[in-house]
């Protein structure tokens, strides 16, 4: 029997690069992302599903959306 590990996709922000600008945080359906203390934005991992809208939006394009292991 094999085991396949389990992944899902997330998004990620290069919290470098970010500059808060919101742009994310209108568009995330499931309100996984916030602006933190208004320096970056940071994603709730449990709520995200990985749609990528988030990544789309960011004129920075500083959100990416990968792989993560649960």
């Amino acid at each position: 029997m094999n085991q396949i590990s389990a992944k899902r996709r997330k998004a990620f922000v290069d919290e470098a690069y970010c500059v808060a600008c919101g742009c994310c945080v209108k568009v995330c359906p499931l309100k996984a992302i916030t602006v933190f203390k208004g320096i970056t934005a940071r994603v709730d991992r449990e709520r995200c599903v990985g749609c990528g809208k988030c990544a789309k939006e960011c004129p920075a394009s500083v959100i990416t959306i990968q792989e993560a292991a649960l």
